[in-house]
């Protein structure tokens, strides 16, 4: 399994993906069509993401990409990942609570939990409960493409009983094989002594590479990975939740993703910037932006003059946000940046920009919501794109308040029709009856940059100056470091537990050496006092 941590050329890239999915058209789809879902040959086809994270995970060497594909297409058809719902799994597997999505780690990774208790070995619904790995790993990947998972395996009051190893192989497969680029670690917590031997054998099913991903810690250790806010009591945390079924857990944003929220409409953000604007100085872009709002702007007898307005707006909203420079290339849209958004406590760092480029040739409405929407501005948060035209959306702390790596934001996207209106009516009544079907999802995390002497979050692939970066690998490196004193500390305390039970094994075993001794040298009894020896008696 790779890191992902190679870097081409973007041309290099582009004719990397083009190649891999030639070749792959030529060498496997024509031979076997049959073997694979048709969906996952399309979405192959269009979704250059989905390819690039085949060849990231290989290291862009072709032919392990290829055969990497392949494997998956078939694990998916085999499995009917795209057809998966709740009513596909038996919903005893969903009630007991021993696999699902909850909360963060401090790099801003989703956690998929584990409870080994609640594991028992049993080859009758060994298939089942692979079919309800697959349906969470699917859930999460629609939702946040690319992002990666911490897996959490929670060993606690676990033992040998709760092993199962095709099932802890299969797991392994699905991040090594079947869903490329997603694992950023597996923390195995509190895991017993007894099940070092099983592990041993797990690390020769990984590989080197993500051998480096395991992080074995204790209730002491597993705070330097997760934050208490998302860990349970009984690992020393503060997390009040408790898994219930029904429905399915779903805090990917904690609002709901409806018509009415996260985000207000332009009209409730401009009120509420009114208030603020007794309570801090704001930029002098926000006046003209004042001044020349769209919605003001007769649509249909002023189209001039709102290609002018918009052009004015953009810049004065623009000026100080930070460029992006990764683009995600969508069905619908090309979307910049790709992954992430980078806020800092600095004012020059509390501005970042989101670049929309239209690639269809119809109309395309777009919704920007936050799981924050105390935290952030966004402008415009609902509005739509003309065929290949660009947009530039402007994403700005306010209130005071700080970036958070747990922050996400999604992009909505849909194509309209050539003749539908464009204004907050028309687009309101337009989210309200187009199918889900049709909606192109994008999702953005938030990354918080390094301020002074502030601890930086390590997240890959973010574009961030030479500085910066040196003091995330320096972090990373002392990361690595803690936990690898943590394991040697481990296999210490196994030792030191070992020498004491062969010392007690030492001491009895002197002990019944003494007792057998002593009957040896006693066995006949003591002579009475005044006997005489049978040879004296003579």
């Amino acid at each position: 399994m790779a890191d992902g941590g190679l870097q081409e050329p973007e041309q290099d890239i582009e004719k990397k993906i083009e190649e891999t999915r030639q070749r792959f058209k030529d060498e496997y789809v024509q031979d076997s069509s049959d073997k694979y879902d048709s969906r996952d040959v399309d979405r192959l086809q269009r979704d250059d993401a989905w390819v690039e994270g085949f060849l990231t995970w290989r290291h862009f060497v072709l032919e392990e990409a290829l055969k990497m594909i392949d494997e998956s297409f078939q694990w998916r058809k085999e499995f009917k990942v795209n057809d998966l719902t709740e009513s596909c799994i038996p919903k005893w597997m969903f009630e007991t609570g021993a696999v699902y999505l909850h909360g963060y780690d401090k790099e801003g990774n989703k956690l998929f939990w584990f409870k080994v208790k609640m594991h028992i070995k049993d080859g009758k619904t060994l298939q089942d409960k692979k079919k309800y790995v697959a349906f969470w790993l699917e859930r999460y990947a629609k939702r946040e493409p690319g992002m990666p998972l911490t897996v959490v395996f929670d060993m606690s009051e676990s033992g040998l009983s709760n092993i199962d190893m095709d099932f802890v192989k299969y797991i392994i497969g699905c991040f090594k094989v079947y869903y490329p680029k997603f694992l950023s670690k597996m923390i195995m917590y509190e895991m017993p002594w007894i099940m070092n031997a099983a592990w041993k054998i797990v690390k020769t099913w990984l590989g080197q590479d993500a051998v480096n991903k395991l992080k074995f810690v204790s209730k002491s250790e597993v705070q330097t990975y997760i934050g208490p806010e998302y860990l349970p009591p009984h690992m020393g945390g503060t997390d009040p939740f408790k898994y219930s079924y029904p429905p399915l857990p779903d805090d990917d944003f904690q609002t709901p993703i409806s018509e009415n929220g996260p985000i207000a409409s332009e009209d409730e953000n401009e009120s509420r910037d009114g208030e603020m604007e007794t309570k801090e100085t704001l930029d002098s872009s926000f006046s003209s932006e004042q001044a020349l709002r769209p919605k003001k702007v007769n649509f249909a007898e002023d189209s001039f003059k709102l290609e002018e307005y918009d052009r004015v707006d953009t810049a004065g909203r623009a000026k100080g946000a930070r460029k992006p420079q990764t683009t995600f290339k969508g069905s619908l849209l090309h979307i910049s940046p790709a992954e992430e958004l980078c806020f800092g406590s600095k004012e020059t760092e509390k501005k970042c920009l989101i670049i929309l480029n239209n690639v269809t040739k119809n109309q395309v409405a777009f919704k920007v919501r936050t799981t924050a929407p105390e935290k952030y501005r966004v402008k415009p948060s609902n509005s739509s794109c003309e065929p290949g035209a660009f947009v530039d959306i402007v994403v700005s702390l306010h209130g005071g308040y700080q970036a958070s790596p747990q922050d996400r934001f999604l992009v909505m996207a849909a194509e309209m029709e050539q003749n539908a209106g464009v204004g907050s009516p028309e687009l309101a009544q337009f989210w309200k009856e187009v199918p889900k079907t049709r909606i192109m999802e994008h999702r953005l995390r938030c990354h918080v940059l390094e301020s002074g002497l502030t601890t930086v979050t390590p997240l890959t692939d973010s574009p961030l100056p030479s500085g910066p970066s040196g003091h995330q690998d320096l972090h990373t490196m002392l990361m690595r470091v803690a936990a690898s004193s943590s394991r040697l500390e481990q296999k210490l305390d196994h030792c030191l537990w070992v020498q004491k039970v062969l010392t007690v094994l030492v001491m009895i075993l002197m002990a019944f050496s003494f007792c057998t001794l002593y009957l040896l040298c006693t066995r006949d009894g003591p002579s009475e006092p005044g006997s005489t020896p049978p040879s004296e008696q003579t």
